[in-house]
């Protein structure tokens, strides 16, 4: 199983209203933005999704209203993981029949599995679907990492077929995984490892010039080095908080991040401003 989920696939945040809850117009508008500007697909309800402040019936709404709106048109990454296999099983069940083109499952964060108890947390997983499954794996915020050789080890599985790979230290080809950029920064090394793409939160604003890096070749470098400032500076806070600001101040309302997660204060949101309108989108969004 090889699937075609696109080389530029964005982790899309999920809009609030002014009173918190799930904004579905606000989501709908974000889709079709999204992959008119450069995305082949979107990853919902993962970290920049704010799952974690989720309710399952509005995880799963989330699933179901971009599915609908990508029919046709971008590939559907689900984010089902949890630190309870039965959870991760459920949204992994509900994600599928619900018509996800893929899903992205972490491997489960703050119990610290052994490497036996996450094996057999995947085979559970991979026995609850029949569409491709990317790990994710992310240590800094699972706490624990799973090496090259637990990746190899878990593509014997049925359906599991790729790798957010987000430990960079880790960075290499793996036997039966397709290799996804975790991080923005890593996105120019994968595709000179000639692995698919990447899932990157940039995309929500560079779009376009993360596709150019996946056709223009010879131009990769040059276009990577371009956005090492918006890498750093979306930095500045949590991904979901800096991205949300962002979009914000470029008229794409997707409303506040939610509790524990804080809107930007001043001084952060004056380093995105001037991002933006170093890289010429406030003047652009004004005019």
């Amino acid at each position: 199983m090889t699937p075609q989920l696109g080389a530029v696939l964005t982790p899309m945040v999920t809009p609030f209203d002014a009173h918190g809850r799930v904004d579905e117009e606000a989501t709908a508008r974000l889709v079709q933005h999204l992959l008119d500007h450069g995305s082949d697909g979107v990853v919902v309800c993962g970290t920049t999704g704010e799952a974690a402040t989720l309710s399952d019936e509005e995880h799963l709404r989330v699933i179901e209203l971009v599915v609908k709106e990508a029919a046709g048109r971008g590939t559907v990454v689900a984010g089902v993981g949890s630190n309870d296999t039965r959870h991760a099983v459920f949204l992994t069940e509900r994600a599928t029949e619900l018509g996800a083109d893929a899903l992205l499952s972490v491997n489960p964060y703050y119990n610290r599995p052994s490497r036996r108890g996450i094996i057999r947390h995947y085979e559970e997983v991979d026995r609850a679907t029949d569409r491709p499954i990317l790990l994710y794996n992310i240590p800094q915020r699972t706490g624990s990492d799973m090496p090259n050789d637990l990746l190899a080890e878990l593509a014997q599985l049925e359906h599991i077929v790729g790798v957010k790979q987000s430990n960079a230290d880790n960075l290499a080809k793996v036997d039966g995984l397709q290799i996804y950029a975790g991080n923005d920064d890593l996105f120019a090394d994968v595709l000179d490892m000639g692995e698919p793409g990447g899932i990157l939160v940039a995309a929500h604003l560079f779009g376009e010039q993360l596709r150019a890096m996946v056709d223009e070749p010879a131009r990769r470098r040059e276009i990577d080095q371009s956005l090492q400032d918006v890498y750093r500076d979306l930095g500045v806070a949590p991904l979901a908080c800096a991205t949300k600001a962002a979009l914000n101040l470029l008229g794409l309302e997707v409303g506040p991040p939610r509790l524990p997660y804080v809107e930007l204060d001043e001084a952060e949101t004056a380093i995105i401003r001037a991002m933006l309108e170093r890289h010429g989108l406030l003047q652009t969004a004004r005019a």
